[in-house]
């Protein structure tokens, strides 16, 4: 399965963008997806989830209310809507689709698919 991150730019604080992930392979049918943040001199940080064994949204909470995570079958994408955006938003982006269990929905464990990332920069 490979993955394509894209849609990141840089935007003002307040402001909105819309990041996307597709694969050219498999549907995400059969795929837990999620969106996991870097930032420089940090660790990957998860930030949403779509989970395929309830089809539930799971957000950290730092992002809760601002970004929401959905699935487009038609395009065969998963999309992360950012609003209210925030300068410690700033992160290269990175999707990642597997069968994570539940419990480690939030956590790097069981993605075994990552796009390459996309860098989103929040000006204050």
């Amino acid at each position: 399965v490979q993955l394509q991150a894209f849609g990141g730019g840089l935007e003002q604080a307040g402001g909105s963008l819309r990041l996307s992930c597709t694969t050219s392979g498999p549907t995400f049918n059969s795929y837990s997806v999620a969106w996991f943040r870097q930032a420089p001199g940090k660790e990957r940080e998860f930030v949403a989830a779509s989970a395929v064994q309830n089809m539930r949204t799971y957000y950290h909470g730092s992002v809760k209310g601002r970004f929401t995570i959905s699935r487009d079958k038609a395009k065969n994408a998963v999309n992360l809507q950012m609003n209210s955006l925030k300068p410690e938003d700033t992160a290269v982006y990175y999707c990642a689709a597997g069968r994570p269990i539940i419990s480690a929905i939030s956590t790097t464990l069981g993605y075994g698919y990552w796009g390459q990332g996309t860098q989103v920069t929040v000006s204050s």
